[in-house]
């Protein structure tokens, strides 16, 4: 059975969907105005582990990913929500652009990262800018039940209404002090309320009438509006990293179930961050990787995924170009046994032994993966897995059946690992014709001329490996 770490219950706790065999996800998507570096990546890897592996298990999954080209102020982990620049009206005043346009570009950008990366599309992926009339509805309602008031056009949710108020952070009423994190703002009962609607000042782009103001959403009220619109007043899951507990989560818990009455998210998981050689990501250092970055540097997308995999997403996590080549050398690997198999599964060879059994990888790899989706250990059986199967097939014990079988297994749990892996490499013609010359050097027992031949093979890209089932042509590493 599948055990989730809950991050309101600080314990793992079995997972069982509110409608049998049906999940209703959400995942805080990204605010577009800039690209995504690698750091944000962890979370979209989180959202799509959980639900590559909820399917695995015959779970219908319903995916939502919110689309935050609006609201999102410099300041919202600082000042709940009510003051800064929007960040996407910054964007376009730097890049000389309208903030649609801006929002646009990065949006695509995004779904193009996550195609590259080989994270399952979700469902649908709201704007906030096309959901302003639900969030007002919202706003509304919180109102005219007393957890929210208007001063000056501007909205707030009164935290001291909401007796659960912190949670699922930790940071309650009694924990929360005026200074370091919170400022005072003119219309506000207390400095810990947050922004739900703000009045547009002069010149700001993007406003919206609402029954209070010409203004604008803020942050929070929008993945409360979007996520019970697309799957009703409680989610099963709920995923973002551990950046978004407070004040984003903290507030979206608050404001959805004093407007709902109900429970909002029956499970919170959250990633934690990434670190690059033991320290925060920096733009200023120039260690805000993205992934051209990754790609610039001759490794890929799949490679970058494997890191990922390779640590719980509970656990901080240190990038290094030489974790991320020890992916890519652990990818090979899983690929040439795959290319292996595949050969295998097309020979058609029998043996009276004809029994080869994947039970205990199956084993292995579920018992890691209902451990609160433990990749790392699930990845570890897998490296193990192969290296039993490799040892029967260097004795040339494995069949084309016992072939076939491992095979069937791999596509289900590659389901959820996700790799895209690379096929037999297509040779160039100047490649086959110099193969072509080595073979008849070799039948003519030419080796210097055999060995000069591979030598030049080599030099331009190509590895050949000479087996008992006959010469395998293999690209080299273009990194090296």
């Amino acid at each position: 059975m599948l055990n989730l770490y809950n991050t309101l219950s600080k314990s793992k706790v079995e997972f069982k969907s509110l409608n049998p065999g049906k999940v209703g996800m959400y995942s805080c998507g990204p605010t577009v105005y800039g690209y995504v570096h690698i750091g944000n990546v962890r979370a979209y890897l989180l959202s799509d582990v959980v639900r590559r592996y909820l399917e695995y298990l015959g779970y219908e999954v319903r995916l939502i990913k919110n689309i935050t080209d609006v609201g999102h102020l410099t300041d919202d982990e600082v000042a709940q929500g009510d003051s800064g620049e929007d960040k996407i009206e910054k964007a376009a005043a730097k890049e000389k652009k309208s903030p649609e346009e801006i929002a646009r570009f990065y949006e695509q950008y995004f779904k193009q990262l996550e195609s590259q990366l080989n994270i399952e599309p979700a469902q649908y992926f709201p704007r906030a800018t096309a959901h302003v009339p639900q969030m007002i509805k919202v706003i509304e309602g919180l109102i005219e039940k007393g957890f929210a008031y208007e001063k000056n056009g501007n909205v707030f949710f009164d935290v001291t209404k909401f007796a659960d108020y912190g949670k699922l952070s930790g940071n309650t009423l009694e924990n929360l002090k005026v200074g370091a994190r919170l400022e005072e703002h003119p219309d506000k009962k207390n400095p810990w309320d947050f922004a739900l609607w703000l009045k547009a000042p002069a010149g700001h782009l993007m406003k919206w009438p609402s029954p209070w103001s010409v203004g604008y959403p803020g942050w929070h009220i929008e993945c409360s509006a979007m996520s019970t619109e697309y799957l009703g007043s409680t989610l099963d899951i709920h995923t973002g990293g551990e950046d978004n507990i407070f004040p984003h989560h903290e507030a979206e818990i608050a404001q959805t179930e004093c407007f709902t009455g109900q429970k909002f998210v029956r499970f919170w998981l959250h990633n934690r961050h990434l670190l690059v050689d033991g320290k925060k990501m920096s733009k200023s250092k120039g260690t805000l990787y993205t992934l051209e970055d990754i790609k610039d540097k001759g490794f890929s997308a799949m490679d970058l995924r494997l890191f990922f995999l390779s640590s719980h997403y509970r656990s901080q996590m240190d990038f290094s170009w030489t974790a991320l080549e020890q992916a890519h050398k652990n990818l090979q690997k899983i690929n040439d046994f795959v290319l292996n198999l595949q050969a295998i599964a097309k020979s058609n060879s029998t043996s009276a032994d004809d029994n080869f059994s994947i039970e205990s990888f199956k084993i292995n790899f579920e018992a890691a993966m209902d451990d609160d989706l433990n990749t790392p250990l699930a990845l570890s059986s897998l490296y193990e897995f192969i290296t039993q199967a490799n040892k029967q097939i260097d004795e040339d014990a494995l069949t084309s059946s016992d072939a076939k079988k491992i095979l069937s297994f791999w596509e289900k749990a590659n389901h959820v690992f996700g790799f895209i892996l690379a096929g037999q490499a297509e040779i160039p013609e100047e490649i086959k014709q110099l193969i072509a010359q080595r073979e008849k050097a070799r039948a003519g027992k030419d080796f210097q001329k055999s060995d000069d031949l591979r030598a030049l093979i080599e030099k331009k890209g190509f590895i050949l490996e000479d087996t008992k089932d006959g010469m395998k042509v293999k690209k080299t590493d273009s990194r090296n």
